[in-house]
């Protein structure tokens, strides 16, 4: 007579190939929005080219020292976040917890810089297309720290410790989705 209970081995086979869905998922869902993105910017770019006057009535120029300052700090998110992922390849918990934190307080001032410029500019929400596209990228960079955020408690928690790796792979791919788009 057969067991049909499965053994030990072949729950760890069915874990790990359940795991490896579970990126593979999440890489599919990320190449899903990054269709997305380029959409509204194609969209954006098209109804700007037919107007006459792109820049809202009574906007000279656009402010570019903030956002520059904005985008080099996001974009050296990607380096924090990956030597946190680096530190936890090596086992080393407590870099990999600094360089994490170290990322969500760089995500959070860049919204915090985002929330600033906006509240100086001269035009409101009636432009309604740049506040989507601007609104959708800081949407997603809040996701992406309040992820970080779960991940980062996860990683305090010495029993969820040994499972945090793949976490830790899925919200970093993503940031570095946030940080390309």
């Amino acid at each position: 007579m057969t067991s049909t209970t499965p053994t030990a081995a072949s729950g760890h086979a069915h874990e790990a190939g359940h795991q490896k869905n579970n990126l593979t998922s999440f890489i599919v869902f990320l190449c899903l929005e990054s269709v997305s993105i380029p959409a509204f910017f194609s969209g954006y770019a098209l109804l700007k080219t037919n107007a006459l006057d792109w820049l809202p009535p009574g906007v000279e120029g656009l402010e570019w020292q903030m956002p520059l300052i904005n985008s080099v700090l996001l974009v050296s998110c990607s380096v924090t976040i990956y030597l946190a992922e680096r530190a936890m390849s090596k086992g080393n918990l407590w870099g990999c917890r600094a360089f994490w934190l170290l990322t969500i307080a760089l995500g959070s001032y860049f919204l915090v810089g985002q929330a600033i410029e906006w509240s100086g500019l001269q035009f409101g929400f009636t432009s309604g297309t740049f506040y989507l596209l601007i609104g959708f990228h800081g949407l997603h960079v809040a996701t992406g720290v309040g992820l970080m955020m779960l991940m980062l408690i996860k990683l305090f928690i010495p029993e969820n410790y040994e499972g945090s790796e793949q976490g830790v792979q899925a919200t970093s791919l993503f940031w570095h989705f946030v940080d390309v788009i």
